[in-house]
């Protein structure tokens, strides 16, 4: 394995983030969810044991499909608590997106420190002791601040009313809390699950990516500063306008938003739950930054993203729809019947992702 590939496969198999059913009991909650389904019998489409982007339920009585999704990003609010706070609400938003919906209300939940302690913010907030002098020092209660801002100012961009949530001064770690629900309406036909439906099938990805996001790089121990994302307000907004857009055509068979390790994650998962495999061409993808790597590319985690999966001879119609929006889309690759992900750049092997790992591999990914 190489460094990327290594970061990349640490993520997908290892870090709890893509493998929750390690450690939640899915089982139990599907069996729950089958017993109350005898009392609101096809209620809910799409519960936790698929593992998909969001849940897709109905409310008896009401028309129509809600999605759900709830996320965390509290790690990230160490060292930019605004930016952290703003793309958790913008990540669980892409999630609504991703199944086919849109999405329309927010829940937050913070906890933090007592507001008159102090916390250090920076890249050296996690050590407790500033060493590169770019951090800040300033109370809880200014962090907090800087966290409601964030949250606020995302659901501002994306016309996302702010219903409710929690809030708690009991934590005494120096990782605050910041949790997100967002529950939007299915405005697709059907939800568009994540695995990849059929070989052949192309990728076309929505959004411009840059350098900024390296959450994935940090957990698996290959960089030692974390640099969560920058919260891109415009470019979110634009994202998932066009993201609609293209499912308005009819001709989207599946979609993933770019979030945690980026483009690798979502082309990954996807094809691994289909039972099939993907290449793509990473020189394709539309970059912000001069200069950015093909591995930087693949698996820096730049908000106001998607993928998504239509037939071939669809793919100029869904171009023509997201164009209507946005120039920043390009087809980047296709699915194949393959039982592994390979990205390239410019005809070079970038990393070669297979969707069954052997032991060997797992048991070096955790050294």
């Amino acid at each position: 394995m190489n460094t990327i590939e290594k970061a990349l496969m640490h993520g997908l198999f290892v870090h709890l983030h893509h493998n929750i059913d390690k450690v939640i009991d899915f089982k139990s909650f599907q069996e729950l969810n089958r017993q109350v389904g005898k009392i609101w019998p096809e209620a809910l489409l799409i519960g936790p044991e698929k593992n998909d982007d969001a849940a897709v339920f109905e409310i008896p009585g009401m028309k129509g499909y809600v999605v759900a999704k709830m996320e965390s990003h509290c790690s990230p609010c160490v060292p930019r608590p605004y930016d952290a706070a703003a793309t958790g609400a913008g990540g669980a938003m892409r999630d609504v997106v991703a199944m086919g919906g849109r999405p329309v209300f927010l829940l937050d939940f913070i906890g933090t420190r007592p507001l008159d302690q102090e916390v250090l913010v920076g890249p050296c907030g996690f050590s407790g002791k500033c060493t590169c002098g770019k951090c800040i020092v300033m109370t809880s209660q200014e962090r907090v601040n800087l966290m409601v801002k964030g949250l606020k100012d995302m659901c501002e961009a994306m016309d996302v009313f702010i219903v409710g949530g929690g809030f708690s001064t009991s934590f005494s770690d120096i990782v605050p809390a910041v949790v997100v629900s967002v529950i939007g309406k299915l405005v697709t036909e059907k939800p568009l699950t994540k695995p990849a439906k059929n070989a052949g099938d192309k990728i076309i990805i929505i959004g411009v990516t840059g350098n900024d996001g390296n959450d994935t790089l940090y957990r698996a121990g290959i960089v030692k500063d974390m640099r969560p994302a920058i919260a891109l307000f415009r470019e979110e907004r634009i994202a998932l306008e066009a993201a609609l857009a293209a499912f308005g055509t009819g001709k989207i068979k599946a979609c993933s938003d770019l979030g945690a390790a980026g483009i690798g994650a979502a082309i990954c998962e996807s094809a691994r739950y289909g039972k099939l495999g993907a290449r793509i061409d990473l020189s394709g993808v539309p970059v912000s930054v001069p200069g950015i790597t093909p591995q930087e590319t693949l698996i820096c985690e730049t908000q106001g993203r998607y993928v998504v999966q239509t037939a071939p001879e669809s793919v100029d119609e869904v171009l023509r729809a997201v164009r209507s929006l946005t120039d920043n889309v390009a087809v980047i690759g296709e699915i194949t019947s393959d039982d592994k992900e390979v990205f390239e750049f410019n005809g070079e092997v970038i990393a070669v992702i297979p969707n069954n790992p052997s032991k060997e591999m797992l048991e070096a990914l955790k050294s």
